[in-house]
């Protein structure tokens, strides 16, 4: 049998699976610090990039695993769901997204993990949340024509870059270092004025 599998799965075993797993990657989440909007918020003000270190990391292993799945033929990439490009509406949708994130200090998965820990603050911005759900139901057929613009259809990194998929997944990898060395230099001079004042930003370990 190949992956994806969870066609065989009893809707029970299904729904208890996906809740374990949405229960330890919450768990996780707020373990590494990611139920604190100053936590989330420090790496827009270039003092803390665990965000983009956990994050990228994630992205990373998840692609070096399905590559080497792939290969080895035991996941069939033609079960795996890969979502429309559109371009336009995705970018806006980003942008938003993102000054939303700093403005609120969450993302809606944070804010749960948040809001489970008991943060009111978190509450307010899972309504929100909801509320930006409403809004863009009642308002979509407005937009429409936007809404479905620039549209590439299902496409992946490997297809759009016209690469082997291995060299497009090592690629990444050196871009995450490079990432991840560039945020090790931009946090250097924040935990020294950190160390030197004692300040710290909530959620993280002692400096």
């Amino acid at each position: 049998m190949t992956a994806p599998f969870a066609g065989s799965f009893s809707i029970p075993v299904f729904i208890f699976v996906s809740l374990l797993l949405g229960f330890f990657f919450g768990f996780f989440l707020d373990r590494a610090g990611f139920s604190s909007a100053m936590k989330l918020t420090a790496q827009f003000y270039f003092r803390d990039f665990a965000v983009l270190k956990v994050m990228f990391t994630a992205i990373i292993v998840a692609m070096v695993g399905i590559g080497y799945l792939a290969s080895l033929g035991w996941l069939d990439m033609g079960q795996v769901f890969v979502p429309a490009t559109l371009l336009w509406p995705q970018l806006v949708g980003g942008l938003l997204l993102g000054a939303g994130f700093i403005v609120g200090g969450y993302c809606p998965g944070t804010s749960v993990v948040a809001a489970a820990t008991g943060k009111l603050d978190a509450l307010f911005f899972i309504v929100g949340i909801f509320a930006g759900i409403f809004l863009f139901g009642v308002t979509v057929p407005g937009f429409e024509g936007f809404n479905a613009s620039g549209s590439l259809g299902a496409l992946t990194l490997p297809q759009w870059l016209n690469l082997n998929t291995g060299i497009v997944i090592f690629a990444v990898v050196v871009v995450a270092v490079g990432a991840f060395w560039a945020a090790e230099m931009s946090e250097g001079p924040w935990k020294t004025f950190a160390r030197t004042y004692g300040r710290t930003v909530e959620g993280d370990k002692q400096l």
